[in-house]
């Protein structure tokens, strides 16, 4: 099973259409990308904090849409206009110190719909963080 877009080629996407996301510094990395599943880090920073010093709850949202993002575009190709419709996270654990590792998998591929989920850790943890499950739309190709 080939991609459509290598690493390379999806952050140089990411990067063009979407510059604001590196506001304030470059904070989501693209660790691999391999057919159907997908690896992003948070390197989490002090826009990345809530009170008591733990990783907000809008961050780890975050990391989880935009990993979905990465392997649907991986997959499709340049389809910029692919969208979320759902995203359901669970909060599961206090993150530690360091690193979140987002790890996405496709579950369904269908024409129009793809879903995903994102299991989310702290580097070097095996309990999770969050789960979270996502639907894209994909836009009819013409």
């Amino acid at each position: 099973m080939n991609l459509k877009m290598e690493k390379a080629e999806v952050e140089a996407l990411l990067d063009q259409k979407f510059p604001q996301i590196h506001e304030g510094g470059r904070c989501y990395f693209i660790d691999w990308i391999k057919p159907l599943e997908t690896q992003m880090r948070l390197k989490a920073d002090h826009r990345h904090l809530r009170p008591g010093g733990t990783i907000s709850g809008p961050s780890m949202m975050s990391l989880a849409d935009l990993a979905a993002y990465v392997i649907i575009l991986a997959e499709i190709g340049p389809v910029a206009l692919a969208v979320t419709t759902s995203l359901n996270i669970n909060f599961l654990n206090k993150p530690g110190p360091g690193d979140l590792l987002g790890h996405c998998k496709i579950l369904k591929k269908g024409k129009r719909l793809i879903i995903v989920e994102v299991d989310i850790r702290s580097e070097g943890q095996d309990d999770l963080v969050a789960h979270a499950t996502a639907t894209y739309s994909v836009p009819p190709q013409t």
